[in-house]
């Protein structure tokens, strides 16, 4: 049965796929008003628990001012400050953190322990990086796309340079899902999931955006509207360094591969980035590069995504997701891994 409302969580693109143009248009005027200096104190008497396993700069920091600004109250946790890191079960952290705070920020290792927190809490989880998907990301991603094309995805083409990692997964999901084109060139040994594809096709076909792959950077480039890149070696892939870069030699967005592209288009980045690898510096700095306004967007994204699972718009007295209310999910999760520290897809 469809869902009536927005979701209660965030977890992936995909729970927010028919909400991307109202949460898009929400970030914006959340900007606007914030460059006006019009306060918003949607969330006031609102806690919001902000616990990441991975350091983070853009996320965190955006989550934490976000919440500041609209009136609310953030409380970071690390694996340190929490019995989590001793120990204790998700589903346990997950009960106790319900009772005291409004929603839960989590960024996780594992895609799984992001499901099991949601399955078990009782307040909304948003997924704030995972080694599946970074849909905070892709909100923001899509915002700076839909300022510089006036608000149309329709007849643009987007264009991917480098690995089939989380970002890519969560992207292609938000494209499909806003009818945006997407061409992603990738080494073969570095595609991404087949059933994030197969998520993706399915939205796709919905959308009328049409997605397509292949090994070469300059096809996927030439006449594109924006270019995409990320970084070849995430963290936790150190061991893998030397074949990476032998990999992705040829993947770098640099002026020549950007000149390929249409005279108006523009470069994202996610970041951090990897400058003389993925990107040049010339590229980075140029005037084309879109990717301060890109970051600056992670804060209206995740203001607008805070607005969107608290529901602050719902008159008061909404009956809260209770523990005899929890609903099974079907997520697309990672396999099941070993409770040790694992190794880190990305660090943002």
């Amino acid at each position: 049965m469809p869902r009536a409302g927005p979701p209660d969580d965030l977890l992936s693109i995909r729970d927010v796929a028919d909400d991307l143009p109202a949460l898009l248009r929400r970030a914006a005027q959340l900007k606007a008003e914030r460059r006006r200096g019009v306060p918003r104190p949607s969330l006031r008497g609102r806690n919001v628990a902000l616990i990441f396993e991975k350091p983070s700069t853009r996320t965190r920091t955006s989550f934490e001012v976000a919440v500041h600004d609209l009136g609310g109250h953030p409380l970071y946790l690390s694996p340190r400050d929490l019995q989590l890191g001793r120990g204790e079960t998700i589903a346990d952290t997950a009960r106790v953190l319900s009772r005291y705070v409004d929603a839960i920020c989590y960024r996780a290792f594992h895609h799984a322990d992001v499901v099991e927190l949601a399955n078990w809490a009782s307040v909304p989880v948003i997924n704030a990086l995972d080694d599946l998907e970074h849909p905070c990301q892709i909100v923001a991603d899509l915002l700076t796309m839909h300022e510089r094309w006036k608000g149309r995805f329709r007849g643009r083409r987007l264009a991917w340079i480098g690995d089939g990692n989380n970002v890519l997964h969560s992207l292609l999901l938000g494209a499909a899902a806003v009818g945006l084109d997407l061409t992603a060139a990738i080494p073969d040994a570095y595609r991404p999931r087949a059933e994030i594809v197969e998520a993706a096709e399915a939205l796709a076909h919905a959308s009328g955006a049409r997605l397509a792959f292949t090994e070469d950077p300059k096809a996927a480039a030439r006449g594109a509207d924006a270019l995409y890149t990320d970084v070849w070696v995430s963290m936790g892939d150190e061991a893998e360094r030397a074949q990476r870069e032998r990999a992705f030699q040829g993947y770098q967005v640099n002026t020549k591969l950007l000149a390929l592209a249409r005279p108006e288009a523009f470069v994202l980045h996610d970041l951090p980035a990897h400058r003389g690898q993925e990107i040049t510096d010339e590229v980075m700095d140029g005037a084309r590069a879109a990717v301060w306004d890109q970051a600056e967007n992670r804060l209206h994204a995740a203001k607008a995504i805070l607005e969107t699972v608290l529901r602050v718009d719902e008159a008061p007295g909404r009956p809260a997701r209770t523990e005899q209310h929890r609903r099974p999910r079907a997520r697309l999760r990672t396999p099941a891994a070993p409770r040790e520290r694992p190794r880190s897809r990305r660090e943002r």
